[in-house]
């Protein structure tokens, strides 16, 4: 993923948009009654601009690519959700699983709820770190190549935020298209994103979904919803 280090505000290519959508002239409308202050501009009638909604072309502004394009980043976000499902679940599955002595329970209960609030209500960036803490506060854990896996999902993540929230400039010939979007580091992505990269950053989302449930079922546990074999977690 290239990015630049700082973003400096500037005017946009207009090319690099889709068609920006046509502005007509309205009539000024009363708005109450106002104090008339002379100017040099006094003789002149007031100019008043809205869109006009009715010259957009169809689907406005997702016109200049492909539907294969669109179908693509759409499954690719929702595996994103999916993936985001599936921490949720190793969350529960850890923390639900994690032994205790008798004097810790209760307090460990009353902190527990908060917990699977925030598994099945946080996104993915704050669900990768809870499922970290997960993972290596259980005793029983398996799983031998955690900070690779923690890695991969660090990164997925800064492509999902790109790609669920960046706004879509017009494709070259080839299809691509780079998305304007500013992380919170200011660092603006500079990728072309064409129907290929969407399928490889698709598939790549999947392997770590299939990551996260094997380090649930590798400690003989069946991964909660699924049908799989394993003790059930209750």
């Amino acid at each position: 993923m290239k990015v630049i280090r700082k973003f400096k505000p500037s005017m946009p290519d207009p090319a690099a948009f889709p068609t920006y959508p046509k502005i007509r002239q309205v009539k000024a409308m009363p708005v109450g009654r106002r104090k008339q202050v002379k100017t040099h501009m006094s003789d002149e009638a007031e100019k008043r601009y809205v869109v006009d909604q009715g010259g957009l072309p169809e689907l406005y502004p997702t016109h200049l690519h492909e539907a294969k394009f669109w179908e693509a980043l759409g499954r690719t976000v929702a595996t994103f959700g999916f993936l985001e499902e599936i921490l949720g679940k190793a969350i529960f599955s850890f923390t639900a699983t994690k032994p205790y002595r008798e004097d810790e329970i209760e307090e460990a209960y009353a902190k527990w709820f908060p917990t699977l609030e925030h598994a099945f209500t946080d996104q993915l960036g704050n669900l990768i770190k809870s499922y970290d803490k997960a993972v290596r506060e259980h005793p029983s854990t398996t799983i031998s190549n955690l900070d690779e896996l923690l890695h991969d999902l660090h990164e997925v993540s800064k492509i999902r935020n790109v790609l669920c929230h960046g706004s879509w400039r017009s494709p070259d010939a080839a299809g691509a298209s780079i998305p304007f979007f500013v992380n919170c580091q200011k660092k603006v992505f500079k990728t072309a994103v064409d129907i290929n990269f969407l399928n490889q950053v698709q598939r790549h989302t999947v392997g770590l979904v299939c990551a996260v449930v094997d380090s649930v079922t590798h400690m003989g546990w069946q991964f909660p919803g699924s049908c799989g074999p394993g003790k059930s977690i209750s």
